[in-house]
């Protein structure tokens, strides 16, 4: 090693330690005044959202804003008002800000004739009700249960009493609307004999059964694109004023499931069978 070679392990030191003497500068959070600024920013605004929460929470619960009135927007012709005023008092608590809408609603529509319910609050203190009711336009009779619901108009069955004079229908759960729309279409085919359809049955092999207000039954087994139930039905319909005429006494079965004719039974167990 010579006198021109510093000593091994050496380095010029500069002011405060730094190498080649330039100064380092100050870091971390609290040398950081655009860090601080923004996080006193943020735990402002948290804390004026927490409370101006906490103000509309205890405005919103005292007593100057209690429910005043509740108002049946709908028509009503099945739901009572004693239904009415049990379905509000079980589910409307709390105040006018505070009462449960979606709890009130369900409980509405668990009253046996609604269909459908909707509320709304109206300033100061009203809850708005308007309610669709069920159309009833048949009894569903379960063969496997033996219970007797009621079907609506949109094929949907609901319980609920009733004594109106309606036809009864029994079938898979899942085919209401088509024995809607088919016992208009058997009446409609029946107009000229004037009689109608007081029970529709569908079995689970899609045939039919229906029995009329005279209280004859009629089977007309399934639809079938050889022997179409329709025309079936038709045919008897066409020979009807002729039976009425040939037997003194009255025919209470029909059977239609000939592809070709049919075959009748009288109150005294009489078959006889037309062919066309």
């Amino acid at each position: 090693m010579t006198d021109h070679q510093p000593a091994f392990g050496k380095t010029p030191v500069a002011a405060h330690g730094a190498p080649g003497g330039r100064a380092r500068p100050e870091s971390g959070f609290w040398h950081r005044p655009e860090w601080m600024n923004l996080v006193a920013d943020a735990l402002v605004v948290v804390a004026t959202v927490g409370l101006t929460y906490a103000v509309v929470k205890a405005v919103t619960r005292l007593p100057v804003f209690h429910l005043q009135e509740l108002v049946v927007t709908s028509p009503l012709n099945r739901v009572t008002r004693a239904q009415l005023e049990y379905a509000a008092t079980s589910s409307m608590q709390g105040n006018f800000f505070t009462v449960d809408l979606e709890s009130a609603r369900k409980a509405f529509e668990n009253l046996p004739w609604v269909r459908h319910a909707q509320l709304r609050r109206r300033w100061p203190g009203v809850i708005e009700v308007s309610l669709e009711e069920h159309e009833a336009v048949a009894y569903w009779h379960s063969v496997d249960s033996g219970d007797t619901r009621l079907i609506n108009n949109y094929g949907e069955m609901f319980d609920a009493a009733s004594n109106a004079d309606m036809p009864v229908f029994s079938g898979p759960t899942d085919a209401g609307v088509l024995m809607i729309e088919q016992r208009h279409h058997f009446d409609d085919l029946l107009k000229s004999t004037g009689l109608h359809v007081v029970a529709l049955t569908l079995s689970g092999r899609h045939a039919w059964q229906i029995k009329l207000d005279n209280g004859m039954l009629m089977e007309l087994g399934r639809d079938d694109d050889k022997a179409p139930l329709d025309a079936r039905l038709t045919r008897f319909i066409a020979a009807w004023p002729q039976l009425q005429g040939r037997f003194d006494r009255k025919i209470v079965v029909a059977d239609l499931r000939y592809p070709s004719g049919f075959a009748v039974r009288t109150t005294d167990n009489d078959q006889r069978k037309g062919v066309q």
